[in-house]
């Protein structure tokens, strides 16, 4: 089952509602944003207690 989480456009800074694969622990992938159609780079990490932290950073810099 995917994990719902939000995060800021770095580029527009609208909130996006992601889904995250909890299965793998450390996983970095790209998304496109739902508002401005630019590509984000995503890390999505689950630390030890099973906790989500994401980054998000502008895929062209």
């Amino acid at each position: 089952m995917l994990e719902p989480a939000t995060l800021q456009c770095p580029y527009c800074w609208e909130l996006l509602e992601v889904f995250v694969d909890p299965s793998v622990r450390d996983q970095e992938y790209v998304e496109d944003c739902q508002v401005c159609c630019q590509p984000i780079l995503i890390h999505a990490v689950f630390d030890e207690a099973g906790e989500l932290h994401l980054t998000a950073t502008p895929e062209n810099e």
